[in-house]
C-alpha cells in the first residue's frame, strides 16, 4: 500500500508529463502505384508458366466400372504381405477422400498425399475414390485414373480394392514404401553387431 507522501511525490514528478496526441502506430499504408520492379516481376511470372512436376498421367485411361477390383503389386512384394493388405489387416494410418473432386484436383491430391505419407512414415493408407454408380455412363472415372496413377508412383508398393466395411470397390488400400530415414532406423534397430 502506498502512503500519502509517496502519492504526492509521484504526482509532483509527473506534473510536466503531457499526453501524446498522435496515435503511436506505424503508418503501413501500401503504395497505390506499382513500381517498375513490381511490374517486371508480374510480367516475368506471366511469361513463365508453372512447370508441372507431377508425374501422374493426365491423358485418357482405360475406363473401369463400379464393381471392377483394383489389384497391383511391385515385383518383390512378399505374398503374405500382399495378402494382409488385400484382406485389410494392416492398420489404416491415413485416408484420402477423392469424392466430388475433378480429375485434375484428384491428380494433385494423390501425388501430394503419397509424398506426405513417405515424409511422415505412413505406410498403410486408404484412398476413397467412389464407385461411379451415379454416373450416367456407369464409368468410375476417378477409380480408372487411380488404377493408372498408383503404379506410376515409385513410392507405392502395392494396392488392392478395400474390404466391404472400408468401402469395397469404392476404396483402395495402398501400401507406401519406407522412407530412407525409416530404413536407416530399422537397420540400426536390428543390427546385431
Amino acid at each position: 500500500m502506498t502512503t500519502k507522501d509517496e502519492r504526492l511525490d509521484f504526482l509532483q514528478e509527473m506534473q510536466d508529463v503531457r499526453r501524446i496526441r498522435r496515435p503511436n502506430r506505424a503508418d503501413i499504408k501500401t503504395p497505390r502505384e506499382l513500381t517498375p520492379g513490381h511490374l517486371e516481376r508480374q510480367r516475368a511470372a506471366l511469361d513463365q508458366p508453372r512447370r508441372d512436376t507431377n508425374p501422374l498421367t493426365a491423358d485418357a485411361v482405360e475406363p473401369l466400372t463400379a464393381h471392377d477390383i483394383l489389384s497391383w503389386q511391385r515385383p518383390g512384394i512378399q505374398h503374405g504381405v500382399f495378402r494382409k493388405l488385400r484382406q485389410g489387416q494392416y492398420p489404416i494410418e491415413a485416408r484420402l477422400d477423392l469424392h466430388r473432386m475433378t480429375v485434375d484436383e484428384a491428380r494433385r491430391e494423390v501425388f501430394g498425399f503419397v509424398q506426405d505419407c513417405v515424409r511422415y512414415g505412413v505406410r498403410s493408407v486408404l484412398v476413397l475414390h467412389g464407385k461411379g454408380e451415379r454416373n450416367p455412363d456407369k464409368i468410375a472415372q476417378l477409380k480408372s485414373y487411380l488404377a493408372k496413377w498408383l503404379p506410376e508412383l515409385d513410392d507405392v508398393l502395392a494396392f488392392h480394392s478395400a474390404q466391404k466395411h472400408h468401402g469395397g470397390t469404392g476404396a483402395v488400400y495402398v501400401m507406401i514404401r519406407k522412407s530412407d530415414h525409416q530404413k536407416q532406423l530399422n537397420r540400426e534397430a536390428h543390427d546385431s553387431s
